[in-house]
């Protein structure tokens, strides 16, 4: 039963590349129809000749009169110039080619007038570039050019310009001095028929070692610059002239030609390149010969590869890449090597991938020509080529120990392995313990006697005594090889260096516990810190009534648990019956920060107790704070109520201003003079006083409560001020919309304290400003 074939998947669409090259095989197929009809093209032109020379009439009209022949005779233009050429007479003896008496030889060409094919070839040019006129120039003894042929001018411009010396700066003299093409150029003034056709192009005609003729082709106007094909297909032309005028074989041919000896020699296949073209940078090569032993990718035989371009050979791999490897070989002059080289060639129309093993190289003689030599690798190749590939990259070798005749087999590059000297010889089994590390002798021990004699599989990692450093380790693999009694008649294994690994793994376990040794720090780092901070600010403050006060705070820390701050609020009963309001922010976050705010807190209470007011205080806590906490700096506002006055007294140390509700506005009272604590050794601080009234609020914070990156402080804070305006009722609820109302952006600690002055109170105090209170 035939199983139904699965249908193929979708085609993916073509690449650029492929597409390029199945156009210029398309091309390809065209040139070699081209190719096919010029090869029949002489036969015409020697009949066009002939129909010529016997009627007595031009090239063209021959031709077309031919057309007409063949057209009656129901023949090929090509079939027609064969009959007629094979019934021409012979001319070489007088004998007939028939019955009947001899017709009368073809006259022979007038004395300094070329053979016919040479008008013809001419002719052919000048219709190649529509040039509307041409004149071949023979040079004569001393480097004279005689026109020996000039159709589309008159007879009495030729004559006229019968001898053109050496020295006149005529086109063609420019172009055989220079030995190689000239324009198309123009106007000319001095040269045959210039009046009419003033734009030249000169070609000279090469014969032997002397140029023998100069083609010219005339245009009235400045012409199109000819294409590579176009200057190919001239020089083509111009060959036939020089050959038809010389009759001379070419030894420029002979000398060139290279020595294909070696190349049929080769076993494997190879190629002899051309560059093209042959002088300056090449943009291709042309494929001169193969040897006996080539086979063309693509099927093709050796006459249809010779000959060709490299890209219209094999055009796909050109795309691919070959061309331009070629051509660095070329520039370079280093050959080139590749065990696998991954190439595509053109079956019909579909790329077909093909590896090859190659090889290239510039040679010296024939100059700037390549040898190249590819050879298709099979199954066999390319799993031997995979295998070693793989050794390689995992640096691994192998061995094998026949123990009953006691030969040892090493791979390639196994004593480099174990760091043995280049040469030693392998070393058996029983005799490698010896070669290794003291500390490791006893595992592999373990192992060769694991696959020796209980006939398992074991392996172990171990370090070569000899080396200088015990930084090399290889791991070992051995498992036996059993005959057909079931004992171990060989073991096979395999050494495999793994420093690398071993020394990442050992780094990795370094890295894993010192990070899990860094988490567990910072953790209890960490929970230091937040005690710290919770044992040092209570949820809420003591009670104030005594002196005429209502108080209420607020804590909001960092969202982020590792950013715990040295934010911190106090506020004391003294022994004098006034109250300690103090807010402070010490610098930095962690353990260093909640211990040095623990710190100045605890200091600036005991000074309290000494009755000195806010600015002498915080002068005193400067000097603590560098022998408290080192370089670390901080911020304070300290203000001491007297409830017999009702009178505020507050100093600051780089500190935002507070903030005063009153008959439900909000203003920031004015800044006293005072620098960051631990900035300076001897700062002044400077005291504020403010005489408070029943209702009076007094609103105490850290810096984050209203710090933004992208704006100045004043912003935020008459932002918090308008948010704050109306009656405070409540001081809980006023902290709370505090809170609420805050644009801050650096998600840092936030304290809080809000006190309000109760009404009643001692005898004697002062409902309005006293002279030191700031409207």
């Amino acid at each position: 039963m035939n199983e139904p074939t699965p249908s193929p998947g979708p085609t993916p669409p073509p690449d650029v590349r492929h597409l390029l090259a199945l156009r210029l095989r398309d091309a390809q197929q065209e040139v070699a129809e081209l190719r096919a009809a010029l090869a029949t093209r002489p036969l015409t032109a020697l009949a066009t000749g002939v129909l010529a020379e016997r009627l007595g009439c031009g090239p063209a009209e021959a031709g077309a009169q031919l057309l007409a022949l063949a057209e009656r005779a129901r023949l090929g233009p090509q079939e027609l110039a064969a009959d007629i050429l094979t019934t021409l007479p012979a001319t070489t003896s007088g004998t007939t080619t028939g019955p009947g008496p001899a017709p009368p030889a073809p006259p022979a060409p007038p004395p300094g007038r070329p053979p016919p094919v040479v008008e013809a070839a001419l002719g052919q040019a000048a219709d190649l570039l529509g040039a509307p006129a041409a004149v071949l120039w023979t040079v004569q003894p001393g480097g004279a050019l005689h026109p020996v042929v000039a159709p589309g001018f008159t007879e009495a411009e030729r004559t006229a310009w019968r001898h053109v010396p050496p020295g006149l700066p005529t086109p063609a003299q420019q172009a055989l001095a220079g030995g190689s093409a000239l324009g198309p150029t123009g106007p000319v003034a001095a040269t045959l028929g210039a009046d009419r056709a003033p734009y030249r192009l000169a070609v000279p005609l090469h014969r032997a070692d002397a140029p023998a003729a100069v083609l010219e082709l005339a245009w009235e106007n400045h012409p199109p610059d000819p294409t590579p094909a176009e200057r190919r297909r001239l020089r083509a032309v111009a060959e036939v002239c020089a050959l038809a005028l010389t009759d001379r074989p070419d030894p420029v041919v002979a000398d060139t030609a290279p020595d294909t000896a070696a190349l049929d020699a080769a076993l494997a296949p190879a190629l002899l390149l051309a560059p093209e073209p042959a002088t300056g940078q090449p943009a291709d090569f042309r494929v001169l010969r193969v040897n006996t032993a080539f086979t063309d990718p693509a099927g093709r035989p050796p006459h249809r590869v010779e000959g060709r371009t490299l890209t219209t050979a094999y055009p796909q791999a050109c795309a691919d890449g070959l061309l331009d490897l070629l051509l660095r070989v070329h520039a370079t002059g280093r050959p080139h090597h590749a065990d696998t080289l991954a190439l595509n060639f053109l079956s019909g129309q579909t790329p077909v991938p093909v590896l090859l093993e190659f090889a290239a190289a510039r040679l010296a003689h024939p100059p700037g020509h390549l040898l190249v030599s590819w050879r298709p690798t099979g199954a066999d190749d390319r799993t031997d080529r995979l295998l070693r590939t793989a050794q390689r990259l995992s640096h691994l070798t192998g061995f094998e120990e026949d123990l009953r005749s006691g030969e040892v087999h090493w791979t390639p590059g196994t004593a480099d392995l174990l760091g043995l000297p280049a040469g030693t010889a392998p070393v058996p089994l029983a005799a490698l313990p010896a070669h290794v590390h003291p500390d490791d002798e006893q595992a592999v021990r373990r192992v060769v006697n694991s696959a020796v004699d209980n006939g398992r599989p074991d392996s172990t990692v171990f370090r070569m005594r000899h080396l200088s450093s015990y930084t090399h380790y290889v791991r070992m693999v051995a498992e036996p090889v059993p005959d057909p009694t079931g004992r171990t008649a060989a073991v096979r294994g395999a050494f495999q260096d793994v420093t690398a690994q071993h020394w990442t793994e050992t780094a990795l376990a370094a890295t894993t516990e010192s990070l899990a040794s860094t988490r567990q720090e910072a953790a209890e780092r960490h929970l230091l810190a937040l005690r710290l901070q919770q044992a040092i600010l209570p949820p809420a403050p003591p009670p104030l009534e005594s002196a005429g006060l209502r108080a209420a705070v607020r804590y909001r820390p960092s969202s982020q648990r590792d950013r715990v701050g040295g934010d911190w609020y106090d506020t004391t009963l003294l022994p004098d019956r006034t109250a300690l309001l103090v807010v402070g922010d010490m610098a930095g976050h962690g353990v260093e920060a909640a211990t040095g705010m623990v710190a100045l807190r605890n200091a600036l209470r005991g000074l309290a107790y000494t009755g000195a007011g806010p600015g002498r205080l915080l002068g005193w806590l400067n000097q603590a704070t560098a022998d408290l906490t080192g370089a670390a700096t901080a911020t304070a506002i300290c203000a001491r109520y007297h409830p017999d006055t009702r009178t505020l007294h507050w100093a600051r140390a780089g500190h935002l201003p507070p903030l005063l509700l009153r008959d439900g506005t909000v203003r920031p009272l004015p800044l006293p003079h005072g620098i960051l604590l631990g900035a300076a050794e001897n700062p002044d601080y400077q005291e504020q006083h403010l005489a408070m009234r029943p209702g009076d609020v007094l609103l105490l914070y850290t810096d984050g409560l209203v710090e933004r990156r992208d704006q100045a402080v004043e912003e935020p804070l008459d932002h918090l001020a308008r948010a704050l305006a109306g009656p405070a009722t409540d001081l809980d609820a006023l902290l709370d919309r505090a809170l609420a109302a805050s644009t801050a952006d650096t998600d840092d600690d936030t304290c809080l304290i809000a006190v309000e002055v109760l009404p009643g109170g001692p005898p004697g105090r002062q409902e309005r400003s006293g002279p030191g209170e700031s409207v």
